[in-house]
């Protein structure tokens, strides 16, 4: 944990297997709870939602079986970002450029008439509760999702 005026970071980085997401989970929820202004159990829930759905794609389509996928979380009053990265090694490699493109366009699909149980989770879930959703290629291969929310918007 690294520490400057006023903000705190924190980063942790796990085998690319989904047997670690419910750590994962502990872990964001002792973080939300503990060190930012979204304290309420519903907002802990939201942000291990949101954690769980960006891991989950990180270990399923950007990284290799126990490769690296790191979770950097910066933290101040006004301010929660969350930054995922995965490896890049995954079996279909896409771009940072093309993630958005899909997301978007599944954005605006009618959800009602979506029948598949999968692909929601950026769209839906991360879009809904997150003020900010960046994606941008790593130099050395994968993608880095970033997802800030401002304590201003905790309706």
């Amino acid at each position: 944990m690294a520490k400057k005026k006023d903000q705190i970071t924190f980063s942790i980085s796990f085998p690319a297997s989904g047997y670690f997401i419910e750590v994962v989970q502990n872990y964001v929820g002792k973080i939300i709870k503990n060190y930012t202004p979204f304290k309420e159990d519903r907002w802990v829930k939201r942000f291990q939602s949101v954690v769980d759905e960006l891991c989950n794609n990180a270990v399923e389509h950007g990284s290799s079986k126990n490769d690296e996928v790191k979770i950097i979380f910066n933290i101040n009053n006004e301010t929660v970002e969350i930054i995922v990265e995965d490896s890049g090694t995954g079996k279909k490699k896409i771009k940072a450029k093309e993630l958005k493109k899909m997301v978007d366009q599944r954005h605006k699909e009618d959800l009602r008439t979506n029948t598949t149980i999968r692909g929601r989770g950026l769209p839906w879930i991360v879009s809904a509760w997150m003020d900010k959703l960046h994606f941008g290629d790593r130099a050395k291969g994968g993608i880095r999702v970033r997802v800030i929310k401002y304590a201003k918007n905790k309706n």
